[in-house]
Parts: C-alpha cells; sequence; structure tokens
C-alpha cells in the first residue's frame, strides 16, 4: 500500500511539473516550477527548437513553451496569422494568471515578444534571441508595411512549388541559419513539415510587422543575444543600431561566428549568457 501511495504521490507531482495545453493558434508545453518564462520559436519552428534551454530553466523556472499554429503538428489557422497568434498568447497570459513573466523570443518569437512590450508593460523582462523590430527592412530596400501583401508573385510561386522543390529552398535556406549539417535537416524537416499556407502567408505577416517606431513605448527591460553571422561582427552591430535606435535602452551580446539558431551553434555561450540576463 505505501508502495502504490508513494507512486502515486510521483505521479501527480511529474503532472504538476510536466503539462501540455492546447489552444486553436498554438501548443503550449509547461515545465518546470518558479516565476513564469514564455519560450517563443522562431518561424516555422516547433518548441524542441528549445528543448535544451528548458531542460536547464526549468530548475528555477516554470517555463510554457510554445508551437504556433501550421508548425509541428499544431493544426493551422485562418490568416491573418500573426495577429492571432499576439492575441491568443495574451489571453493565454491572462486566463493562467502569468504576472510578472518574462518573454523569450528567437526571431519571429522575438518579434513576437517586442510587439507585446510595445502595448504592455507588466512583463519582467523582454530577451530577444537574434530577432528584429522589422525583418521586411532587412529584406528589401525602401521597405514599407503596405508593400507587403498576400496575393503576390512570390507566394504564389511557392504555394504552387512541388514538394521536391520546396524540399529542395528548405534545405538551401536551413544551410544558412546553423552550422551543423544534423541540425540543418531539423530545421529542413520543421520548414518542409508546416501548413503550406501558414509558410507563405504567416511570413508575409512577419515581413508586414514593422515595430521600429513604437519600440519607444517599451518600458520593459529588454536584452539581445545576436548573431554575427554571415555578415560578420561590424555588420551585425550596424544592423542592430540600426534597427533599435528608438529603444532608449538595452543590453546586447554578440554570439561571435555563430549563425541565426545560436541555441544551437553555440548551447554553452547561450545559456551562460541566458542565464546571466535573467539573474539581473
Amino acid at each position: 500500500m505505501k508502495t502504490i501511495k508513494t507512486l502515486l504521490i510521483a505521479f501527480f507531482t511529474f503532472v504538476s511539473l510536466s503539462s501540455t495545453a492546447q489552444n486553436s493558434s498554438f501548443k503550449v508545453e509547461v515545465t518546470g516550477t518558479g516565476n513564469p518564462i514564455l519560450l517563443f520559436p522562431g518561424f516555422a519552428c516547433t518548441g524542441d527548437v528549445w528543448n535544451d534551454t528548458v531542460e536547464e530553466l526549468s530548475k528555477n523556472y516554470e517555463c510554457h513553451v510554445f508551437t504556433f499554429a501550421g508548425f509541428g503538428d499544431v493544426p493551422a489557422i485562418e490568416k491573418p496569422w500573426l495577429p492571432k497568434i499576439k492575441e491568443s498568447v495574451e489571453e493565454y497570459i491572462l486566463q493562467n494568471k502569468l504576472e510578472n513573466a518574462v518573454l523569450l523570443g528567437h526571431s519571429l518569437g522575438g518579434a513576437l515578444a517586442l510587439w507585446m512590450a510595445t502595448e504592455e508593460n507588466t512583463f519582467k523582462k523582454v530577451i530577444v534571441v537574434d530577432a528584429l523590430p522589422s525583418t521586411g527592412t532587412l529584406m528589401m530596400p525602401n521597405f514599407k508595411s503596405e508593400y507587403m501583401i498576400y496575393d503576390s508573385p512570390y507566394n504564389k510561386q511557392v504555394l504552387a512549388m512541388n514538394a521536391i522543390d520546396f524540399e529542395a529552398m528548405a534545405a538551401q535556406m536551413a544551410s544558412g541559419m546553423t552550422k551543423e549539417k544534423s541540425n540543418q535537416d531539423i530545421i529542413k524537416n520543421w520548414m518542409i513539415k508546416a501548413d503550406r499556407e501558414t509558410y507563405v502567408y504567416g511570413y508575409t505577416d512577419l515581413l508586414k510587422l514593422d515595430l521600429r517606431e513604437d519600440l519607444g513605448k517599451i518600458e520593459t527591460p529588454v536584452t539581445i543575444l545576436a548573431a554575427t553571422e554571415p555578415y560578420g561582427l561590424e555588420m551585425a552591430k550596424s544592423t542592430y543600431d540600426t534597427q533599435y535606435k528608438k529603444l532608449s535602452e538595452y543590453t546586447i551580446q554578440f554570439a561571435e561566428g555563430s549563425s541565426h539558431f545560436i541555441m544551437l551553434d553555440q548551447p554553452t555561450w547561450f545559456l551562460e549568457n541566458l542565464n546571466a540576463e535573467l539573474d539581473n
């Protein structure tokens, strides 16, 4: 009888430390106890990109790891994708009474965290990993948000791609995002598995988002962990200085030699700097 009681206690303790919640706009896995950290993955990625990070952070924090609609095994939703994601995440925070939470986001996830912080100042800290307030500006000269439309020739081309051509494109893109071939394959497979319309129209939403002027509204402390590749440290510094110039105060650390997925390319550096910022 004592053994059964011990097993039941262990089971319910495990359930309290690790659970999964499903929302129409995302899936969340909750692990650990302590002050809440919301971990947002980059575009097309699943929450698995944070596995090593969560293994460390869950020792001291309650980690809420998101996978957004249309990615992984989460069903797609109707567009506009990104605004619906943001609204649903904000509802999740309110419903679960996640007070004084840290927002940790990579790439798209970092842009989402910044967007939320421009409208709400109750977060403890925002930590963005190789993320910009205006991805579209980086991608094209003379950028304007209104240039980004769903019904574009490029979007039509990607929607019409057969599986072989799309995989080739995904492989080429992944090759520049991280150093190791095994990690490139993981990223490529996330892209392949993504719902195609979400991949196309969701990325249009991201390119359309321009937070550069709104950064001045942010009162939450912001930390940036930035990669230097493929263009080197000086170009990375110039890009971040230009894009974040409206943000009155922030901390930035550069992972020299790292590509976009810093947590994969330089895991030790990443966790050391992440823990240092959380301890501040």
